[in-house]
């Protein structure tokens, strides 16, 4: 990936997310999980400007980083943190305040996990939790997900002592939301679905998927394990809009046949997505 377009993406990234965070979750004083939510909080307590508490927090942590855990990708999470406490302050009058909790929670869990998931995808990160749960996955085994989890839920149960406990679970609907659209934005809209046939008639529905649906197809060996025959395995990767037609094609051929079908979340390829 050209090193210019990342780096770009990475600020445009950080840009959403400081705009999310202000318009709607600082705005209508809801909380955050990891280190975010801990400049939040001392923000709404004593007024401290909430990007330069992320990027005073994170100092001591890139040290950490460069240390133990290498300097491989530790110039994009410096770039992702220093963009996102830079333009926090920067963007610190778009602020949309409203009197349904609901909907400022929902419009920050997109807007903020858009902005995150295109720091992601680009090789970024905000540091934070994320260097820490490193370092404990490394020494001690521990999941990244739960270290993750169990911080942005400390964060989440310390702030609704000092917000109350409304705003927390306003809050936690937000942080829901936030890591569903980071998986999306990854993971690519291009989603599709993978499908799997077992059949006595692999050839017929083959030709059939290749003239009428212009689709490609691999054959695969198989061998069943009760019967202990050689059979084809059918695999094709098709738009959601097709499936019914092939699983049509299936039972018109052969009503014995075995189907699977699977969710595939991005697509690279001829008739899908560029590289």
């Amino acid at each position: 990936m050209n090193i210019v377009y990342r780096v770009f993406m990475i600020i445009f990234g950080a840009f959403i997310f400081a705009v999310g965070l202000n318009s709607f979750t600082i705005a209508n004083n809801l909380a955050e999980g990891g280190f975010t939510g801990i400049a939040l909080l001392i923000y709404y307590l004593y007024e401290f400007p909430t990007g330069w508490v992320i990027l005073f927090l994170n100092i001591p942590l890139f040290i950490i980083a460069w240390l133990y855990l290498g300097k491989n990708s530790l110039i994009y999470t410096i770039l992702g943190t220093i963009s996102v406490s830079v333009l926090i302050e920067i963007t610190a009058n778009f602020r949309i305040p409203t009197d349904d909790l609901l909907l400022a929670a929902l419009y920050s869990g997109v807007t903020t996990g858009i902005g995150l998931g295109v720091i992601l995808r680009n090789g970024g990160t905000t540091a934070g939790v994320d260097i820490i749960a490193r370092l404990i996955n490394k020494y001690f085994g521990i999941s990244l997900g739960k270290i993750i989890f169990a911080f942005d839920i400390i964060v989440i149960l310390v702030s609704a002592i000092f917000l109350g406990s409304k705003i927390a679970m306003y809050s936690l609907v937000g942080l829901f939301l936030t890591s569903r659209v980071i998986d999306l934005v990854q993971e690519g809209v291009n989603t599709a679905k993978a499908i799997m046939i077992i059949s006595n008639e692999s050839k017929v529905i083959t030709d059939i998927i290749t003239t009428e649906l212009q689709r490609g197809t691999t054959l695969l060996e198989g061998h069943g394990g009760y019967t202990d025959y050689k059979k084809d395995v059918i695999l094709c990767v098709v738009n959601r809009s097709e499936i019914s037609r092939i699983k049509s094609i299936v039972k018109t051929i052969d009503k014995n046949a075995f189907v699977i079908v699977s969710d595939v979340h991005e697509v690279l390829g001829e008739g899908f997505s560029h590289y």
